[in-house]
């Protein structure tokens, strides 16, 4: 027989978020997984990934994330405008991008990757960075050539080739309005779980616990 999925209403998942932090730790139910105390919880709470089934209620985000980790919590998706010309594949992969680290292994050769962190104070090691136009009322893309690290030296050089040393051109951008629009469907309703990490030797194993700590949003 098919089991019945969960439904909670809003107090009572509340409810539920705060029965499991008082739980204490509790094992990782995915180990090795960057995604591990999402999935626990969930897990915990019976539900698909992060599907939370709250009826007749906006869409709800469950946000999980390790106690003091350095690592970002992404928000939302959406695509850099102009979208018709579809950035990540068509422009910054073929034009910038370098070969992914699983290049001919676990990938077919010749396999590319543009995975990096860039944000608005300092430009990344390849150059890149997040730009405010305030007036324009834009959040860009920017790159410059002659702040890539000389670790990449092979790379930029195949940059000039590619496509020049120049800007971006055009050069992505979210518009302030979209962002914003985005923002406020995507994260009007949402839960943001912290989870503390407790790792536990035992003979011949290692197992790690997270103990749980929500916040409503």
């Amino acid at each position: 027989m098919k089991k019945k999925p969960v439904i909670y209403t809003k107090p009572a998942l509340i409810a539920k978020l705060k029965e499991i932090s008082a739980m204490g730790f509790i094992p990782n139910a995915r180990r090795g997984n960057a995604g591990g105390i999402g999935n626990t919880l969930e897990d915990l709470l019976g539900i698909k990934e992060n599907n939370l089934p709250i009826p007749n209620a906006a869409e709800w985000e469950l946000k999980a994330q390790r106690l003091n980790s350095a690592s970002l919590t992404t928000l939302f998706h959406i695509e850099p405008s102009p979208r018709a010309i579809r950035f990540v594949p068509q422009v910054l992969l073929p034009k910038y991008g370098w070969a992914h680290q699983e290049d001919g292994k676990k990938y077919p050769k010749g396999e590319m990757s543009f995975r990096q962190t860039i944000h608005g104070q300092l430009r990344s090691d390849r150059g890149f960075k997040v730009v405010i136009d305030r007036k324009a009322r834009k959040v860009l893309i920017s790159f410059d050539v002659k702040s890539v690290d000389s670790r990449h030296k092979k790379w930029v050089e195949s940059v000039k080739k590619r496509v020049g040393p120049g800007e971006l051109d055009p050069q992505p951008y979210w518009g302030f309005d979209d962002l914003e629009h985005k923002a406020g469907t995507k994260l009007l309703n949402a839960f943001y779980v912290q989870a503390e990490l407790k790792i536990v030797r035992k003979k011949g194993a290692l197992s790690l616990y997270e103990s749980d700590d929500v916040t409503e949003i």
